[in-house]
Order: C-alpha cells, then structure tokens, then sequence
C-alpha cells in the first residue's frame, strides 16, 4: 500500500541546489515539459529556453535519435561494468569523441558531471608527473571568478567566492591567476576583447613566487561561463599555452560549457587555435539528457602509465558509472543529432546575428556591459546598493513571467539558447529581455 502521509508535490523535502530554497517555495517556476527550443509549465504555458536548459542542451530538448537510442539501450543492456569489463558503446562514443577531438588527444576517460571530470583532469595531472619521475609537481593554478564544478578539488582550483567560503581550507598547495575581466578598457566589446594579453603573464609570478618545477598544471575555462560570460583577450590563450610549454606544465581547459558548439566549433580549443594537454567535458555530451562527462587526454600522458606487468591496473582512478551504457547511448544520439543537423558549427552562422542582437540592449536601464561569443551572451547589470544579485534576481523572475528561461549569476544575466535556435527566437529572447530591463527598479 503506498504511504499516505507522503505528498507528491510537497516541495519541502528537496533541498535545491543553487537555488534561494524560501523564495522559489513560495513562488516556484516548474518545468513539466519540453520540446526543442520550449519547455511548458504544469499549466501548458510555454518558456522559450534561452539558457539551454543549463547550458548543457544544445540539441534542443525531446529529440528523436537521443530518445530512442536510450530506449533500445535499456532493452538491451541496462548497466555493465567498466572495472575490468567493457561493453561495446562504451569503445564507440570513446572513438566518436576521438575522431570529434583536437589531433593528438586520443584518449577519453568518461565520469558522470562536469565536476568529475575536473577531479579527474586534475588527478590524472598530478598522477602523470609522478609516473614522468617529477613527483615534486603537485601544485595546481586556477584563475579568479574561475568555475569548475563543486567538488574539492575544483572549488580549490576554482575562483568565485561565495562557492569556497564555507568549505575549509580545501586543497593545500593551489594558487589563482587574477581574472581577465576589464570593464574600464573592455566594456561593451563584441567577441574577443582588445585590451588584455598582459594578464597572461600573471602566470609567470606565480611560477616565480612557487618555483615552476613544482607546478602540474594550470586549469581555467577557455570563456568562463558561470562567473558572467567572460570571454578571453586576443592571444591571451596563446600566451598561457607558451608559458606552460616553457616550464613542462599541463594546461587544462575546462570545456565543460563551451564543448560540443557553443562556440561554433566542436571545442573552444578549435576556435582559439590554442590546444590544451587535457580537455574537461560534459552538459552538452549528451545534450544534458543523462549525466556524463568526458575528460580528453594527450597520448603522451596516457602513454606515460603504460609501463610496467600487463597484468597490473596503470591508474587507480574511476567510477562505478564510468561509460554507463545508457548514457554512452544518449552520447550517440547527441552525436548523430548533430552531425545531421550540422549543429557543432550552427553558432557560427548565427554568431553576427546574436551579436548584434545582444548590443542592441545598450542604453536600457541599469545595463553597465555586454559581453558576446558564439551563441553565449551576457547582460551586466548595475547592482543595488546594498543588496547584491537582487536586480538580476528580480530579472529572471519577470522574465520567467513574460515567458522566457534566462540564467543570472551576481548581478548578470547569462544567455546560451540551444544551437536550433532560429533568428526569429533570437528575436523573441532580446525583445523580452528589453522589456524586462524597462521594468526593472
């Protein structure tokens, strides 16, 4: 019999995540259902998805390849290991993703979210220098406003504050490059801005300060998403490449939002020209519809564990869940789905659009910058004094209302629709959010 004491739509007992828990429960924004660019709410009403759920589907929701392949997988082969065992799917999508990759990372361990694959990236940066010999190469260097992901090891590496200040000394031995956000010199730019290559160099100080021999790597998003979109100076990326190849330091880039498109390219790796030792993945791997994650590795770092008896395990590192077969097949179905649809390269053909679209909402109320790249977009708005994030807060209520989804970190909304956007929709989002801005106090 079930038990009659528990209510199904009770929403006390769920302690959300990221998420202001008393104010959404006693207005709450549920999603019930969704098809391509549009969820609907338990009352039928549409919200045009401008965030890609959270950034991670960027396929569109309910699409048909993704829906069946996970359909045929649980008939076929619910959950097998990966310790020690295999199971087809998992060899496939590890090739697909090969093929998918910038040349010379041939090699992928798959995890379930963007945060393990962070821990992995940078366990398997400390793992390979010791297996080199260079076991005195522990540190790791993260940048200011730098997200990834919420485990130790990545709010460590990590630079946004309110995500560290609760959580103890974290890992010993991490250290931050300043961020690259310039609102003085760089204010409303359109892609990459003009001013700041120099903050690459705050690299070697650091370096100088530790002693470059005992740093592993150095990890930072190639555009930092969940801190307000901040896109990288011209040949900033370069110049942190150059750097790291002068003192044998691994560069990670985490791709965990700018993978599988966003840019316009199937890495951000390909679109800056700059190829890091490791890429971080996950969201759009399967178009955000089962977790998993997938961390891109160089030959030689796999190739430097391949010593010793055959018969011995070169890297005491997994998860029970590492290539699920269903979420190896969601990943296929992600990977058709956009192949067939020409959708890792679709932002680039929309790129202008969006951008001028976005900069359109100069001159609204409270708007101090806008920042673009590819299909991503942030609106920087002027903080009430006193009461930080409350005016974006307010925003993606009233857009929620008006009937648009829109992403706020601080004080910033973030936008990253799903790549079948059309312009007409690019259309509906920024004149919703115009008239959101208008609105606001």
């Amino acid at each position: 019999m079930p038990d009659s004491t528990i209510v199904p739509n009770d929403l006390s007992s769920f302690w959300m995540p990221f998420t202001a828990n008393r104010q959404f429960k006693k207005n709450p924004r549920i999603l019930a259902s969704a098809d391509r660019m549009h969820y609907k709410t338990p009352e039928g009403r549409e919200i045009l998805d401008g965030t890609a759920g959270l950034w991670c589907v960027n396929a569109g929701h309910k699409r048909p390849k993704i829906v069946e392949a996970i359909q045929r997988q649980a008939e076929e082969l619910d959950f097998a290991p990966t310790f020690q065992m295999g199971h087809p799917k998992a060899f496939e999508l590890a090739n697909r993703l090969n093929n998918l990759a910038p040349d010379g990372l041939d090699h992928v361990m798959f995890t379930n979210s963007g945060s393990e694959s962070v821990e992995t990236a940078l366990k398997t940066a400390i793992a390979y220098h010791r297996a080199k010999g260079e076991g005195q190469r522990f540190r790791l260097i993260g940048r200011e406003r730098g997200y990834h992901g919420v485990n130790f090891g990545g709010i460590s590496v990590g630079g946004i504050v309110a995500n560290r200040k609760m959580f103890g000394t974290m890992l010993a031995g991490v250290d931050h490059m300043r961020h690259t956000h310039d609102p003085q010199r760089n204010a409303f730019s359109k892609g990459q801005p003009e001013h700041g290559v120099e903050f690459a160099e705050d690299l070697e100080r650091i370096l100088a300060l530790h002693d470059p021999s005992t740093v592993a790597a150095v990890i930072v998003e190639p555009v930092s998403g969940s801190t307000g979109v901040l896109v990288p100076p011209k040949g900033y990326l370069k110049r942190l490449r150059e750097i790291c190849d002068k003192h044998n330091i691994l560069l990670i880039f985490d791709e965990v939002i700018t993978g599988y498109g966003r840019l316009g390219a199937p890495f951000a790796a390909q679109y800056f020209d700059v190829i890091p030792d490791m890429i971080v993945s996950a969201k759009g791997l399967t178009n955000g519809v089962l977790p998993m994650g997938a961390v891109y590795v160089k030959n030689h770092i796999h190739d430097a564990f391949m010593h010793g008896p055959e018969h011995l395990i070169e890297f005491f590192h997994g998860y029970t869940y590492s290539g699920h077969p269903m979420a190896c097949a969601a990943a296929l179905g992600t990977l058709d789905t956009y192949e067939e649809e020409g959708l890792l390269t679709r932002a680039s053909e929309l790129a202008d659009y969006w951008e001028s679209s976005i900069h359109s909402l100069k001159g609204h109320p409270h708007v101090i910058d806008i920042r673009n790249i590819g299909l991503v977009g942030a609106i920087e708005l002027e903080t009430i004094p006193g009461e930080p994030t409350k005016r974006a807060m307010n925003a993606m209520v009233k857009a929620f209302e008006k009937g648009l989804l829109i992403r706020t970190t601080g004080d910033i909304i973030a936008l990253s629709p799903p790549l079948i956007i059309e312009k007409s929709e690019i259309d509906q989002i920024f004149e919703t959010v115009s008239g959101v801005l208008k609105d606001l106090d």
